[in-house]
């Protein structure tokens, strides 16, 4: 079928281009200018540009070796085209069969995914996350992972909060692993706030030695507690002493993690300095209520998988790191059910309305060519000929997140149309195709 999106603002700032001009597509692809289209979508007083890229978010489970579709869908309705799971160390499921299963039955968005280190940790025998691992454990760790990139993995990703366990030789042994072909690395740090910098040089000094790119996930809350200037003088830094490195950063000013989580190990109080009304509870019986002492022990004791939201990150540190060149949007969303926190639903819409200001052409470059140079994925995040035909088109005065910390799943307004691969996935809220998105590999 042959498109014809006219009258629209195209702006794709991987090719310098911002006007008004129309695009035509088919087969999947940008094309030029053809015939007689099957079909003309005016987008007068709209924004054309390319799917926004999620770099940064997890994906949705498996069960019966099928992909439950969940946060896809509030990806797809935020305008999000490819969405890059296997964060932070985890995986819901073997990568490489998580792939195959989206080419086989297809997903709401395009899905690419890193190799989660804690998941093969624990393939490896590595249960306990606060023990290092054997000599012989790392070796089955890393074959874990080296199968998993040679599977087309975009890289590797460390939790490093999560499993403290990790040693030296356990870092330097998987980070390793990523140098025969050359795949980016995706860490979040193993600690925040005042210790963010040794956190930092951990894992930024062995991936410079080895000339990996490095992905340094969700700053804002690692570095959102007043240390975000100091930061980026040390991330610049090493950028100056030719390590590639970038950020992503949700555009909230709470984090969202399980109440199991490391993260909330003793000393949280202190290194936050905050008090127990801080976290809220997402789902369970204390579903939108600020924690106690009391309840908190109670839920992290008998319901350690509750998803959490923490009140602590500054507002200027957030704005600080979204405005930096090298930083991009990502949403870090986590979903059970309609439980979590609202970045799941509304990330994109919120940067470029309240964050973005009024250049567009900078937001869209960091929400689609940016992470699309970052994952080495050649035909996303533009509109030039031959390029992946995934679209999104919005009404800048329009758009708006809807999303609220009580009803975290709400889709944004604004929207108009989302092709994903030439093809209507999305029209005003409405899904049209909910199996339009295919497996991205390395």
């Amino acid at each position: 079928m042959l498109v014809k999106i006219q009258n629209g603002r195209v702006i794709d700032p991987a090719n310098g281009v911002h006007e008004v001009r129309d695009l035509w597509i088919s087969d999947g692809r940008v094309v030029e200018p053809g015939a007689q289209p099957d079909r003309v979508i005016d987008a007068a007083g709209c924004v054309v540009c390319s799917g926004f890229i999620d770099i940064h978010m997890h994906e949705d489970p498996v069960s019966e070796g099928r992909i439950q579709p969940n946060i896809f869908l509030t990806m797809l309705r935020m305008g999000v085209t490819t969405a890059v799971g296997g964060n932070c160390g985890l995986n819901v499921y073997d990568p490489v069969e998580y792939l195959d299963i989206v080419d086989r039955d297809g997903a709401p968005v395009n899905v690419a995914l890193f190799a989660g280190h804690e998941f093969f940790r624990h393939a490896a025998g590595g249960m306990d996350r606060y023990a290092p691992l054997s000599e012989a454990q790392i070796e089955q760790l890393c074959r874990g992972i080296g199968a998993a990139l040679a599977g087309g993995c975009v890289g590797l990703s460390l939790g490093l909060r999560y499993v403290p366990g990790t040693d030296a030789r356990e870092l330097k042994a998987a980070l390793d692993c990523c140098v025969p072909l050359g795949r980016q690395v995706s860490v979040h740090l193993r600690d925040d706030a005042d210790q963010v910098f040794a956190a930092i040089d951990e894992v930024a000094q062995p991936c410079r030695e080895r000339k990996l790119r490095l992905q340094i996930s969700h700053i804002g809350s690692m570095a959102g507690f007043g240390q975000m200037e100091t930061a980026f003088r040390q991330i610049d830094d090493y950028r100056a002493g030719g390590l590639d490195v970038a950020c992503d950063c949700y555009p909230y000013f709470a984090f969202s993690t399980r109440i199991g989580e490391t993260t909330y190990d003793d000393g949280w109080l202190e290194r936050y300095h905050c008090d127990y009304g801080a976290c809220r509870m997402t789902e369970g019986k204390y579903t939108g209520q600020a924690c106690t002492a009391e309840t908190f022990a109670e839920v992290r004791r008998d319901f350690p998988e509750c998803i959490t939201v923490c009140n602590v990150m500054r507002e200027e540190d957030v704005r600080m790191a979204l405005a930096h060149p090298w930083v991009m949007p990502a949403s870090d969303g986590l979903l059970d059910g309609d439980a979590g926190h609202p970045r799941a639903a509304g990330t994109f819409p919120r940067y470029l309305r309240e964050f973005a200001g009024n250049d567009l052409y900078e937001g869209i470059r960091k929400c689609s060519a940016l992470p699309a140079q970052r994952l080495g994925l050649a035909n996303k995040g533009c509109l030039s000929v031959g390029a992946d035909a995934d679209v999104v088109i919005f009404r800048p005065d329009a758009l708006r997140d809807r999303a609220t910390f009580d009803e975290p799943t709400l889709a944004p307004e604004g929207i108009e149309w989302v092709f994903i691969a030439g093809e209507p996935a999305l029209h005003r809220g409405e899904l049209l195709n909910a199996s339009l998105g295919r497996a991205v590999r390395a």
